[in-house]
């Protein structure tokens, strides 16, 4: 099955919470979790600078299992899953059975990925609301 035909698989049936697996060739695997809308909470490289983003391109060309891995600098991403640098070969499936854990509930998993991705405000109202009620706290506690 192609990379297109796994990702719209994924998209029309993964819920949020879910674990997403990206099995490369060689028996490695990447892991992230299903979020909404058909993105996906993983560790990722960086923003980086175009010398950068080349040297990663030669890197895995090189070292195609690996070469996001060998410059080390990543962080929490939420993104459309088919945005997911992956090699060639690479098989992706939701895989909820792999550990022995208990599942948290979609709550707390909910609540714990607001808090890792970074938001903005959805408008300027918002983000004047959310100033000026800063502002009535601060003054409260300044009383």
């Amino acid at each position: 099955m192609n990379l297109e035909t796994q990702i719209e698989e994924i998209v029309s049936t993964a819920k949020f919470g879910d674990l997403i697996e990206f099995s490369y060739p060689i028996g490695y695997s990447h892991w992230g979790v299903y979020h909404d809308d058909g993105h996906v909470i993983h560790f990722a490289v960086a923003e980086e600078s175009t010398i950068m983003g080349n040297l990663r391109m030669s890197l895995q060309n090189l070292f195609p299992i690996c070469g996001d891995l060998l410059l080390g600098a990543t962080k929490i991403r939420c993104v459309p899953l088919g945005e997911v640098n992956v090699p060639a070969g690479t098989h992706i499936l939701i895989c909820n059975n792999r550990h022995a854990f208990t599942p948290s509930s979609t709550e707390d998993m909910r609540r714990r990925s607001d808090a890792l991705i970074p938001t903005k405000p959805k408008n300027v109202e918002n983000e004047a609301a959310t100033t000026k009620f800063q502002d009535i706290v601060d003054s409260k506690e300044n009383e």
